[in-house]
């Protein structure tokens, strides 16, 4: 397993789990929709996620929640590519873009993101062979059934882990033939989407099993409709529940948490770091 993943002209040590910071650049997403789309208001929030322990923000512009309608090219790189440049002439961090579009991978790319995070797995028209043409960029590639508008629908599975594990070799597979080194990916198993409750927990009770695939895991469970219908809270009252799932994700072996509360994230993992030193 890496130690540590190259992400641009940067490195990311996951020998520790790390914790990724979401920033929304969106009108629509289902927890922070809104509240990011002004420069100066991420610059802030990405100021805040760093000093909270954050060592990648992940940037957003279109969402798939479940029922999210699709976003035009031009309009993603309008909230996108903007606040990713103002991002990385401010900060030195690791920036990851999260989009499934070849035009702003390029984009983006070109404006400095060391990480392009993908729900369709680089599957879209000519995303594959645009992350080939940059040597260094890493990419995750996250399983979904169905599409955000309709995933949520009675999502059926042979065999849970089976199917999953199947779709990160096949596109692990697809990513060698356009000259992707595997060196360069990282996997998610994409909590929420695609998934029933059950299925959520199951996912996460067997995260460890993905290890057999040797990349790095990013765990994404953050204030999802899992934690929410689970406990009958609203999505901003889903911080004990997201603190938990990010320990468990830990636990199972996840190099990468993305996260919306970041400080206490980086808090409950420090316990857990700590914790470990002692166990045999």
């Amino acid at each position: 397993m890496l130690k540590n993943l190259r992400c641009a002209e940067n490195f990311l040590d996951i020998e520790l789990p790390q914790v990724m910071g979401i920033l929304n650049v969106t009108p629509d997403s289902f927890s922070d929709g809104g509240k990011f789309s002004r420069i100066d208001l991420a610059l802030k929030q990405v100021d805040q996620m760093i000093a909270d322990g954050a060592t990648i923000i992940d940037v957003g512009g279109e969402s798939t929640r479940p029922g999210a309608k699709e976003v035009s090219e031009q309009d993603e790189l309008t909230r996108v590519i903007p606040v990713l440049k103002a991002i990385k002439e401010r900060f030195n961090i690791i920036v990851s873009l999260d989009t499934s579009k070849a035009s702003v991978m390029s984009e983006a790319i070109n404006s400095g993101a060391g990480i392009i995070n993908d729900v369709r797995a680089l599957q879209n028209e000519g995303c594959l062979d645009t992350v080939a043409q940059s040597n260094d960029i890493a990419i995750c590639l996250m399983h979904m059934q169905g599409l955000p508008r309709s995933m949520q629908y009675k999502p059926q599975y042979h065999d849970l882990i089976g199917d999953i594990t199947t779709f990160f070799e096949q596109r692990i597979s697809a990513c060698a033939e356009a000259g992707i080194s595997s060196s360069r990916l990282m996997l998610d198993p994409g909590f929420g989407f695609g998934k029933s409750l059950d299925q959520n927990y199951s996912l996460l009770a067997q995260m460890h099993k993905f290890q057999s695939l040797n990349l790095p895991i990013l765990a994404g469970l953050s204030r999802k409709s899992m934690i929410g219908n689970l406990l009958n809270r609203d999505v901003n009252e889903r911080l004990a529940g997201s603190l938990a799932t990010a320990i468990i994700a830990a636990q199972q072996g996840a190099q990468i948490i993305r996260v919306h509360d970041v400080k206490e994230t980086v808090d409950v993992l420090k316990v857990l770091q700590a914790t470990r030193t002692y166990i045999n």
